[in-house]
């Protein structure tokens, strides 16, 4: 696990993709401006379908949607949480 090595105060890029059912695939991008707020729109606003194929890139380190969710359950988190309930998928768009 990377997480000792991230800087939560760095800008960061998010990176998803839509695994459709057939071929084709839809990637999104959104940069932020921490990688904390990264990783709370990760875990608290992006449907959680799109979770499984997310990638987060910080200072050209990435880290795949298991370290994500890491990153976000940390006590060095520095953000406040939501509640989040598994099942539930968030009010979000989905990227184009």
């Amino acid at each position: 696990m990377k997480q000792n090595t991230i800087n939560y105060f760095d800008s960061a890029e998010l990176y998803t993709v839509n695994r459709g059912r057939g071929v084709r695939q839809s990637m999104g991008f959104k940069r932020f401006d921490s990688a904390a707020k990264a990783i709370r729109y990760s875990m608290e606003e992006l449907p959680h379908a799109l979770l499984p194929g997310s990638m987060l890139e910080v200072n050209e380190i990435r880290y795949h949607h298991n370290e994500i969710r890491a990153l976000y359950e940390s006590n060095l988190y520095p953000l406040p949480k939501k509640n989040v309930d598994e099942g539930n998928t968030p009010n979000a768009e989905l990227p184009v």
